[in-house]
């Protein structure tokens, strides 16, 4: 297959590449949405053509005269998506439209260490290339539970992943798969998922709360994705609740993730399981209880389970409404894995938010739970990549 060039040639290529992502056009549109002669955006088109980054896609619908061309990326494009969590790994690889190809995952505690979890990535990308979706790639997105250093590529003193702390990810995965790649924090990756694909298609300024393992939040501003200064924006997991709250894995006390995590969440359910018949049962059999167990218990109306949930839905939903004071939002998306505890979490959140927050925050705010359940993370791999590669060095 004939390789593909990985960079546009000058910043207008760039503009019409990123159009194309979001499907193909005519001619004719793509003038209209940028600022071109005709004859100046015919010339990149046609460049973009001949280099193999565009191809000639058939004819318009007429606009009154002549009908225009349509274009559209080339087929050949692959980009990877490779979203790390606590205790999984999801790999994805997709189109240049950012369309999933293929996808897998399996059970990985990140605990094991930088080489072993990507190594088992790795192996699951190679899974994928032989089903033959893909013979090269054009870039890679990775995503892991933990502050990075975005400039450089690294996880910087991340609390749930001993080993990991400045682990040359980036260059490591640059380097096995012979393309550009870009690390990032999984809750950044997930609200590129949803700038792309989910609930935020429309909206320029979310946020995205995710509950897993650790909790997290994903700032989008003017439709980019805000790290801060260091790359640590967005750390709400570790934002204090409580001075006589329990330990959290960061070391201080009465964090929110010490309060409201798959962890927490199963910590709890486990003192209160004698008060519940299905998570005593759970136990007893199991030997230990997750936040599926506390979700399952609810779902049969268990009194014990719903109270957790409410409890830590009210925790949850005084931080966020801070959140909502000082950034207003266009729309916040819960996620996550606990995020799957559904609409008693929703519910909880909700009615702490607009009853802390100001009417003026709140009027216009829909607060939703993801659609994009385990692919938001892949998608926002390869959003993060192709906005790389999509533009110029």
């Amino acid at each position: 297959m004939k390789r593909i060039p990985l960079r546009p040639e000058n910043l207008h290529q760039a503009t019409l590449l990123r159009l194309l992502r979001d499907g193909g056009r005519s001619r004719a549109e793509l003038g209209d949405d940028v600022e071109l002669s005709r004859s100046k955006l015919n010339l990149e088109l046609d460049r973009l053509i001949e280099v193999g980054l565009v191809e000639q896609a058939g004819l318009a619908a007429s606009r009154g005269g002549r009908r225009s061309g349509m274009v559209r990326l080339s087929p050949a494009i692959r980009f990877a998506g490779i979203d790390i969590g606590a205790t999984s790994i999801d790999v994805a690889v997709t189109n240049g439209e950012l369309e999933i190809l293929g996808h897998v995952s399996e059970q990985c505690d990140v605990r094991q260490g930088p080489a072993r979890v990507l190594d088992r990535a790795m192996e699951l990308l190679r899974k994928l290339r032989e089903q033959r979706l893909f013979t090269q790639l054009n870039g890679a997105g990775i995503g892991v539970p933990g502050p990075v250093s975005f400039a450089e590529g690294v996880p910087v003193a991340p609390p749930i992943m001993p080993g990991w702390d400045r682990f040359p990810v980036r260059d490591m995965v640059s380097q096995e798969l012979g393309c550009p790649s870009k690390v990032d924090n999984d809750v950044n990756l997930m609200a590129l998922g949803e700038l792309h694909a989910g609930l935020a298609r429309q909206v320029d300024d979310f946020l995205l709360i995710k509950f897993g393992t650790g909790v997290g939040c994903g700032i989008v501003v003017d439709g980019k994705i805000y790290r801060g200064v260091s790359g640590s924006a967005g750390d709400i997991g570790h934002m204090r609740v409580d001075d006589q709250g329990p330990v959290c894995t960061c070391g201080n006390t009465g964090c929110l993730e010490a309060y409201f995590s798959g962890a927490a969440l199963a910590r709890e359910a486990v003192r209160v399981a004698p008060r519940s018949p299905y998570l005593t049962e759970r136990l007893d059999v199991v030997g230990s209880l997750t936040a599926e167990d506390v979700a399952a218990a609810a779902t049969l109306g268990d009194p014990v389970a719903l109270q957790l949930i409410r409890d830590g839905g009210r925790q949850a939903g005084q931080v966020l409404a801070g959140l909502v004071s000082f950034f207003n939002p266009g729309l916040m998306i819960i996620a996550g894995g606990v995020a799957r505890l559904g609409h008693v979490l929703l519910a909880e959140i909700r009615s702490v938010i607009y009853r802390r927050s100001l009417p003026l925050a709140t009027g216009n705010l829909p607060i939703v739970l993801s659609e994009l359940g385990d692919t938001a993370g892949v998608i926002g791999g390869a959003r993060l990549i192709s906005d790389h590669v999509f533009s110029v060095q």
